[in-house]
């Protein structure tokens, strides 16, 4: 890919074949407000590199795709007003008008698998919001997932979509989908959604396992690794149940639609669980880092048999 910058650190991984992981940086830009976007930025990186690989925290700088980020440009990004969120479909525009900006799960998938990067960690994915069979919102994250070859470690799927399309739509997709540790397919704040899947793993090495009998095969897409919450860190089922009708009663109220609803939904948990939410999304993250980093070593030992 031409125009594309690697920071010297990922370039130096990339090129020994050591074990690197995927950050997104949306995370930073929009997800979390200033100082508190800068230290988790820089805590999920610390965390990738205390397991023994290199964070690449993926971002748009002045139409540039950066493949990890330098110290001062992570300060940049996070203290830059205007910084757009780019999802995949946003990425030429961007770069062609030198925008600034952090990359969505599906704009960071899309970068990391052309830059070669096989892992990502994240907190969540997007998918099939409810109500898509009569609006057709869909996040681009499962069409993109389905046509990279990365492996992708979230907390399974937002909890404020409809979990169970969504599973359907990465099976039509052929995503491989792995629970980590369980049966039970987690939803971000909670660690069951009620939904259960067939293949469970229990080692990095098995996922690395299967990412080579993938390739080995030519399947054209990724694989999704959800990692459930301890039930001792989940956000309260009750509680989340009572916050999610009533954000979803807000936002038909207020006639959010489209792209909208998702950021609107959250900020309604976060703001009526008093942050609570919030920091169980930062241990979702930081269980990920955690486990991608595993991965992502076990991958680099496979890759060397």
């Amino acid at each position: 890919m031409s125009r594309v910058v690697h920071s010297e650190t990922v370039a130096r991984a990339l090129g020994a074949g050591d074990p690197v992981v995927a950050l997104e940086s949306t995370i930073i830009t929009h997800g979390l407000p200033r100082p508190e976007n800068l230290e988790a930025a820089r805590e999920f990186e610390r965390t990738v590199a205390e397991r023994g690989a290199v964070p690449a925290t993926i971002a748009m700088l002045d139409g540039v795709p950066h493949i990890g980020l330098e110290g001062d440009e992570l300060e940049r990004l996070v203290q830059t007003d205007s910084a757009l969120k780019l999802s995949a479909r946003d990425l030429p525009v961007a770069m062609a008008q030198g925008a600034t900006g952090g990359t969505t799960v599906a704009a960071t998938t899309l970068l990391a698998a052309r830059a070669g990067i096989r892992v990502f960690a994240t907190g969540g994915i997007g998918g099939v919001h409810r109500n898509a069979t009569a609006t057709f919102d869909e996040s681009a994250d499962l069409g993109i997932l389905g046509s990279c070859p990365i492996t992708i470690v979230s907390g399974g799927i937002k909890s404020i979509l409809d979990i169970g399309a969504t599973l359907e739509r990465l099976e039509t997709l052929s995503v491989t989908v792995l629970v980590f540790g369980s049966e039970r397919f987690p939803a971000f704040y909670l660690a069951d959604s009620g939904y259960t899947v067939e293949q469970s793993v229990r080692t990095a090495e098995e996922v690395a396992r299967v990412m080579r009998a993938a390739d080995a095969l030519g399947l054209p897409g990724g694989i999704l690794v959800a990692n459930p919450l301890p039930k001792s860190a989940q956000l309260d089922p009750a509680l989340h149940d009572r916050l999610l009708a009533e954000a979803l009663d807000a936002a038909e109220a207020a006639s959010v639609r489209g792209k909208d609803i998702t950021p609107f939904l959250l900020d309604y948990i976060h703001r009526h669980t008093e942050r609570t939410s919030v920091a169980v999304n930062l241990d979702i993250v930081r269980g990920n880092c955690r486990l991608g980093a595993d991965i992502a070593r076990a991958w680099a030992a496979v890759s060397r048999e």
